[in-house]
């Protein structure tokens, strides 16, 4: 091979390379970089380390007071005759909270859709002996929200919206005396499928 070729070839050689590891560090950052997203959205870790991945749809800004994560299922396949309507193709639903006593004052609730419907999360106190899942339902398949002293039913969001779509998170922070509440979620059929559990504050 002539000299004059050799350093035609070796700077050629330098580009390719050059221009490979540029593009494999273009990939790695759009693949595993940081999220710009907004806090609310598929993608960070949820407050406190309470262990959800880095998911901005499962995301929450610190919370105050105490914390309860709730969690909302279905089981059985999507609702026959379209969302929202109640009627399962099958199993049963689901509301879980990771405590079942708090001390009164601020709580704050984390509610996250471990289902494939969507679903909310309404408080309510329980009055004397009453016991959760005892509510009479309505002709629309609902119980009487009456009394509520707050929602998450909005998707990546505080408070009350449309529901909390699947893989999603909403939350609420509600000032709680002692007594018992019940934990519910409210949309049509729901609360007979079994969506509710009680919490005590003392």
């Amino acid at each position: 091979m002539s000299t004059t070729r050799r350093p035609l070839l070796v700077g050629t050689l330098t580009a390719a390379i050059v221009a490979l590891v540029a593009s494999a560090a273009v990939a790695v950052g759009a693949i595993g970089g940081p999220s710009s997203g907004p806090l609310g959205v598929r993608g960070g870790a949820s407050p406190g380390g309470h262990g959800f991945p880095s998911d901005p749809l499962r995301a929450a800004p610190k919370l105050p007071g105490t914390v309860v994560n709730v969690s909302l299922t279905n089981m059985g396949g999507s609702m026959m005759g379209g969302q929202g309507n109640g009627m399962m193709g099958g199993g049963a639903m689901g509301l879980s909270a990771d405590h079942a006593t708090v001390p009164h004052g601020t709580v704050s609730f984390l509610v996250t859709n471990d289902g494939s419907i969507d679903h909310e999360m309404v408080v309510l106190p329980l009055a004397g002996s009453r016991t959760a899942g005892a509510r009479s339902v309505g002709g629309d398949g609902k119980i009487d929200e009456a009394g509520s002293l707050g929602e998450a039913s909005k998707t990546g969001g505080a408070s009350a919206g449309d529901g909390i779509a699947p893989g999603a998170s909403g939350w609420v922070t509600v000032t709680l005396a002692p007594g018992h509440y019940e934990l519910v979620c409210n949309l049509p059929r729901h609360y007979t499928a079994g969506m509710y559990t009680q919490l005590n504050v003392t």
